[in-house]
């Protein structure tokens, strides 16, 4: 986590820099945990994330077969992942959220030091069901799990955020999700370390650094 926080640092300085300031970004608008945040198109500065999502469009391709290293996910590889998926596509999105999050919150924790020797690496799915992973790579199999929902793009963000009582860097999925009971659209935590889906209303310990997709990312600031 601690690892994260300095990547993210340092991506944010080069963002800032390889941006002209008049079209860096949209004007800031208000957002999630109480910030305000400011979109921009320029994803080149993000090579942990780029890199994790060109390894992915290979992966479904080759379909390498994995053995199973945990009975709890039970998940091993990419054809297990596409056949589970299968099991959601005719429930509604609230169900297929909460099931995504049950699913591969189940995976053990591992840090990228002791399946890489890295301080820092963003899996790939199949990379996640055989290694496992820390909390950057839960995020990232929930949101490709979600879009090959069928979610849309602009409601899913894996966001960077800074744990207020821990003191460290963490990473989550948000997901933009309409109320049907009102209309409104929330915005909803999916969290390796907590073990149900909540509205990011009800988080107060965490202050969101830089959220991200395949078309855009967003700079947070205290709103």
């Amino acid at each position: 986590m601690a690892a994260l926080f300095r990547v993210v640092a340092i991506v944010l300085v080069v963002a800032a820099s390889t941006v002209s300031p008049v079209l860096a970004a949209d004007p800031p608008v208000p957002s999630y945990f109480n910030s305000v945040e400011m979109r921009s198109s320029n994803l080149e500065p993000f090579k942990k994330w780029n890199s994790a999502l060109e390894r992915y469009d290979k992966e479904g391709k080759v379909r390498k077969k994995n053995k199973c290293l945990s009975k709890n996910l039970d998940i091993c590889d990419y054809d297990d992942w596409v056949k589970f998926l299968e099991t959601l596509k005719d429930k509604d999105k609230l169900t297929q959220i909460r099931a995504v999050n049950d699913r591969f919150n189940k995976a053990k924790y591992v840090t990228d030091k002791s399946n890489w020797g890295q301080n820092d690496y963003w899996n790939t799915p199949a990379e996640f069901m055989q290694n496992f992973g820390d909390c950057e790579d839960y995020a990232i199999i929930k949101y490709l799990s979600l879009q090959l929902l069928g979610f849309p793009e602009d409601d899913l963000r894996v966001v960077a955020v800074k744990d207020l009582n821990l003191k460290v860097g963490h990473a989550i999925l948000i997901v933009f999700w309409i109320d049907p009971r009102n209309s409104s659209r929330r915005a909803l935590v999916l969290d390796n370390q907590v073990e149900k889906v909540i509205d990011a209303r009800a988080i107060r310990h965490y202050q969101p650094v830089f959220s991200i997709n395949k078309e855009y990312w967003w700079r947070h600031q205290n709103g």
